[in-house]
């Protein structure tokens, strides 16, 4: 490792990007490879000066990735050499027409989702129903607390990715995150935006539970035409 490489402090804002990018730009500087070891959490945080969420959900970001791998007792590993231009490349849309990139993205939605909601029907644990149903539990509470459930709507599709198992899922969300956003972000600042998709997700989590890939697929493309039918009457 090269000696003169450091860790600095980070500003405020947009923490958990810049710990990204701060990590994968010390992975280049030290000249890592595949097998070396990472600094530890209590390290980074004092190098970097934040907190062990922030630190945690970077990790999470690389691992989501294929990037690292945590192994229990032993440490955080770097599984391939990165870099501030190859860790976080993510494909986005001209932003100022949001009414073309959301109906952009939901044709990649389709696709992915769809064939994610089978994959977890076939493949699901019963610790992914678990945390599954744990995430849809939260959505609802806050749906019906609130009217509406941004965050809680993603963690409870990004539960359906994990289910199925294939790492590649999760890494095509990251990859496309920016876009996805836009999706539980109250677009055309309408709360209300996709809200009639809401039962949907329930039905979801009963086929998965199931093991009804059809199902799965079914209930999916429910919630997406919800979705494509707000945009275009929102946006008009």
């Amino acid at each position: 490792m090269d000696a003169g490489s450091v860790l600095q402090p980070l500003p405020a804002l947009d923490r958990a990007r810049q710990v990204t990018l701060a990590l994968a730009r010390y992975v280049a500087d030290a000249k890592l490879q595949a097998g070396d070891r990472l600094p530890a959490e209590r390290e980074l945080m004092a190098s970097l000066a934040v907190g062990r969420s922030t630190i945690r959900e970077a990790i999470r970001h690389f691992q989501a990735l294929g990037v690292i791998e945590t192994r229990k007792g032993s440490g955080t590993y770097l599984l391939r050499p990165v870099s501030p231009d190859t860790i976080h490349m993510p494909l986005s849309l001209d932003t100022t027409r949001l009414r073309d990139v959301l109906l952009q993205t939901l044709e990649v939605r389709r696709g992915i989702e769809c064939e994610a909601a089978m994959v977890a029907a076939r493949m699901r644990t019963a610790e992914d129903l678990t945390v599954i149903e744990a995430k849809l539990d939260q959505m609802e509470k806050v749906h019906l607390e609130q009217g509406t459930s941004g965050p809680e709507d993603l963690a409870f599709h990004l539960a359906v990715y994990d289910a199925t198992h294939n790492p590649l899922f999760r890494q095509i969300l990251e990859q496309m995150r920016e876009s996805f956003e836009h999706f539980w972000a109250s677009p055309f600042d309408r709360k209300d935006f996709a809200r009639r998709s809401f039962p949907f997700h329930r039905t979801l989590f009963n086929a998965i539970a199931a093991q009804d890939p059809d199902g799965a697929r079914r209930e999916t493309l429910k919630i997406l035409e919800v979705v494509e039918e707000d945009i275009k009457e929102m946006s008009q």
